[in-house]
């Protein structure tokens, strides 16, 4: 029986990741790795998640094998790390990778507005590290496994990462933070040019999103952001998610980055 496709989601234990992992499951009915930093728990028992309420969609003749769900732990600061997670990947899902979905990033919570606050060098590096760094170490370790997809199908194989409009606009929880989130994107449009004709490659760049991550801002900071928002509501994960979704599936896609803020942009 043939392997079905195959998706990595970084950092995809909760939040905006496990929103992904469960839209590539169920509807698109794919194979899928989590990674996860620390939590071990969340992350297996979001597997668990998938692996019960998966309902086979294709018949038993449709040649395929059921979808099979795995979580791995890497630390994707350290490009080591983001080379085993890729390789363990492959391997737990029948040797084979189709989609990237680089979902990590960091931030440390400073005043965007007050410079001397924004120029921690610790910082910027961890920002630069994760932000940028790993995107593309990912991209770099995944590419093989991305190019025989594309030769089984082609068109199937898509990376998508996550930056922010922090990266469109100059906001966000710090300075480091939205400048590294805009060379993540440009990071993108890079990779896109440099992986033509093979690999699709595009980005989503939510605005603050009501996960845990977007929880920890102050509420009144939260409220003048929704305030700010032309839509005077958040953006949503499903909403982001399902923009995803369409980067997977539109195979005449590449170099994109959606935003999806609410109207916090305009």
């Amino acid at each position: 029986m043939a392997s079905r496709n195959a998706a990595l989601v970084t950092a995809g234990s909760a939040g905006l990741g496990a929103a992904i992992a469960r839209l590539l499951a169920f509807e698109l009915g794919m194979s899928v790795t989590v990674n996860y930093s620390r939590d071990a728990a969340r992350a297996e028992a979001l597997v668990k998640e998938l692996r019960d309420a998966w309902v086979p969609r294709r018949s038993d003749d449709s040649g395929l094998h059921p979808p099979s769900f795995h979580a791995i732990q890497a630390d994707l600061s350290q490009k080591t790390e983001v080379i085993r997670l890729v390789d363990e990947a492959a391997a737990a899902s029948g040797n084979r990778l189709d989609v990237i979905i680089s979902n990590v990033g960091w931030t440390r919570m400073r005043n965007f507005s007050d410079l001397d606050d924004g120029v921690d060098e610790d910082d910027w590096d961890r920002c630069f590290s994760v932000n940028v760094k790993s995107h593309l170490w990912l991209f770099h370790a995944a590419r093989k496994w991305l190019e025989e997809s594309n030769a089984r199908e082609e068109g199937a194989a898509v990376f998508v990462s996550t930056a922010s409009i922090a990266g469109c606009k100059p906001s966000g929880s710090s300075l480091p933070y939205a400048v590294t989130k805009a060379a993540q994107i440009h990071l993108v449009k890079s990779l896109a040019v440099i992986a033509a004709p093979t690999i699709r490659v595009n980005c989503v760049s939510p605005g603050i999103l009501l996960t845990d991550w977007g929880l920890s801002f102050p509420p009144e900071r939260l409220e003048a952001v929704k305030e700010q928002n032309k839509l005077k509501r958040f953006a949503a994960v499903d909403d982001v998610a399902q923009q995803v979704k369409t980067f997977v599936t539109s195979r005449t896609v590449t170099g994109q980055n959606a935003i999806i803020d609410a109207g916090f942009s305009l």
